[in-house]
């Protein structure tokens, strides 16, 4: 295993986020599902720069992009969206692209329970015919209820993945776990046929040692069922304006170029734009917390 991380939490140079990555002893990222922001000619200097790699990507749901939409254009259009992040990942010589198959933030379906579902594995069967001559490996990843209403547990997953394909993955979310799943290290067992990546954030969906977690026994879980990928963080400082803040120095007080997706995306996972200080203490804290365990 290794340390992996988003960068769709922060607004940031590429290379800023890089360089504090190697800074801290990470080995990769998986960049954000921005195909028409990241370009291969651009990234491969940088990533050969800081010694990184970059292990995969991950889908980034606006409103205007789902693969279980009731609009048929809609959907068709989150498909090419989809195999753009894919392409762009193979072409950084990446090995997993993460799906999140519904818009992040929607909590009422479009269909009917049957129509979604003929949906969903009716646009991932068009995905994965897409990615499988790439090598790169589809990750379904369940959310939990308050930002989806379709795919919220570890079981629902791997269903939809059987549907899907013999090599289609599944990604589990350490936060979203501690929220739906009974029993998250049972159900790591139970996905480990088919786990392709895990995003780490501890139960408030701070860095890893900042929550109640026991990631020792997360990591012990992890390799005993053979998985051998990237913990890539995905921790969300949330935002606290009240005279209680234990943080002070969290919140950016300069102007942030930032699309309006992007920082409605930002603050619908409930945060909004910190500062780099704070943000560089958050990468290092989690780095301290986990490589000790892998």
């Amino acid at each position: 295993m290794h340390l992996s991380m988003h960068n769709w939490m922060r607004a940031e140079p590429l290379e800023v986020t890089l360089a504090r990555l190697a800074k801290y002893g990470y080995e990769s990222i998986e960049i954000s599902g921005e195909p028409e922001q990241y370009k291969p000619d651009e990234v491969r200097p940088l990533l050969d720069k800081y010694k990184l790699r970059c292990w995969g990507s991950v889908t980034l749901m606006f409103e205007t992009r789902s693969l279980v939409a009731g609009d048929e254009n809609k959907r068709a259009a989150s498909v090419q969206y989809t195999k753009d992040c894919i392409d762009l990942v193979a072409a950084l010589n990446g090995t997993e692209m993460t799906i999140v198959p519904a818009s992040v933030g929607q909590i009422t379906p479009d269909g009917k329970p049957e129509q979604e579902w003929e949906w969903a594995v009716a646009s991932l069967k068009e995905i994965y015919a897409h990615s499988q001559p790439l090598g790169v490996k589809l990750a379904i990843e369940p959310l939990n209820r308050f930002e989806t209403y379709f795919i919220n547990r570890g079981a629902q997953a791997m269903a939809l993945a059987e549907a899907v394909g013999e090599d289609c993955g599944v990604c589990l979310d350490a936060f979203h776990m501690n929220i739906e799943e009974d029993d998250l290290y049972q159900t790591i067992v139970d996905c480990g046929p088919r786990l392709t990546d895990f995003h780490v954030a501890d139960n408030n969906r701070m860095p890893a040692g900042m929550g109640h977690y026991d990631w020792k026994r997360v990591v012990e879980t992890l390799k005993s069922v053979g998985y051998d990928g990237a913990l890539t963080a995905e921790f969300v400082a949330p935002v606290d304006r009240t005279p209680a803040n234990p943080y002070p120095n969290a919140l950016e007080t300069k102007p942030v170029d930032i699309s309006a997706d992007q920082m409605k995306f930002i603050e619908d996972h409930g945060s909004t734009t910190l500062s780099e200080e704070f943000y560089d203490w958050l990468v290092e804290k989690n780095a301290d917390h986990l490589l000790p365990l892998i």
